[in-house]
């Protein structure tokens, strides 16, 4: 079977936790765990989230007032390169050596025009109380917006249209290479006028780019690992309860926020509808059971 793996940001950073390079190599290896018994079985490709990690590379980049900060695109495949290098290592540390692996740095093309540059959404970097937050946007030029009990600096997040490395991946997987890749979404990259491609200043939804390359690779299941057990209705009354098996038409019946569980419905939804093949969501230690529609939300058409 060849699965596609999403790792929500909490395989990487739990709220409130400080983003230190000792932090993310633990939560990494507790991904690790729990991913080493699908690599063992299945054909893998993992992607995962760089949001905390963009935002504090931009920040130390700030920090160089004599300097041009660089734009999100550049911080993104720093990033992508630095979160490749520890799946990697942690991952490696339980599969048989003789396992290669692969961490590709991929551009998604996005459309210029995409409404999305106008309303930037997508959360960055680290918590702000309010006043620290509207300080700091005043101050850089940052949209920011509330973020659960905190602020965060926002930036747009356009739909992938793209995966530009689509090639090298399927051949890597033919040949039983795991590979890490569309980290972050992937790169944001666009045409223009001139016919060039040419770094863009956003932030993909790493989900819906998620759901994209699955279907580019053929996978037969794209799973988006979160920190919690399934998608819920009425999530956090009294009599909220968790969905386990469902349609796509029928899911896209419910609203969820935005800022939480709509980006992965939208995205499983998509995939299944595109490809009629098996979607799920649900805890990251859920990841194998949820592969045979025992555990999480099963989204099948």
């Amino acid at each position: 079977m060849r699965v596609v793996v999403a790792l929500g940001g909490n395989a990487l950073l739990r709220r409130g936790e400080r983003l230190t390079a000792a932090v993310q190599r633990k939560n990494v290896r507790i991904a690790a765990l729990a991913l080493a018994p699908v690599a063992l079985e299945h054909e893998l490709v993992i992607t995962h989230g760089n949001g905390p990690q963009v935002g504090l590379l931009a920040l130390q980049a700030a920090a160089y007032e004599d300097l041009h900060p660089p734009p999100l695109d550049v911080l993104g495949a720093e990033s992508e390169g630095m979160i490749g290098y520890m799946i990697e290592q942690e991952l490696g540390n339980l599969v048989p050596v003789e396992r290669p692996f692969a961490t590709i740095l991929t551009m998604v093309e996005v459309d210029p025009a995409d409404p999305a540059f106008q309303h930037p959404t997508k959360p960055i970097g680290p918590v702000y109380g309010e006043a620290e937050a509207r300080a700091l946007a005043s101050d850089r030029g940052w949209t920011v917006a509330p973020d659960g009990e905190g602020w965060r600096r926002v930036v747009p997040s356009p739909l992938p249209r793209r995966v530009f490395e689509i090639r090298p991946i399927r051949w890597l997987l033919e040949h039983d290479v795991i590979v890490i890749c569309s980290g972050g979404g992937g790169i944001p990259t666009s045409y223009h006028d001139d016919g060039k491609l040419y770094g863009v200043e956003a932030v993909i939804d790493k989900d819906r780019a998620s759901a994209l390359l699955a279907e580019q690779v053929e996978a037969d299941c794209l799973i988006l690992a979160t920190d919690t057990d399934a998608v819920y209705l009425d999530w956090g009354a009294a009599e909220q309860r968790p969905i386990r098996a469902i349609s796509p038409g029928e899911l896209r019946r419910h609203h969820f926020p935005a800022g939480s569980m709509g980006p992965k419905v939208e995205a499983a939804c998509a995939f299944v509808e595109r490809t009629g093949r098996r979607a799920g969501i649900g805890a990251m230690a859920d990841i194998e059971e949820m592969l045979h529609g025992r555990a999480g939300t099963v989204i099948e058409g």
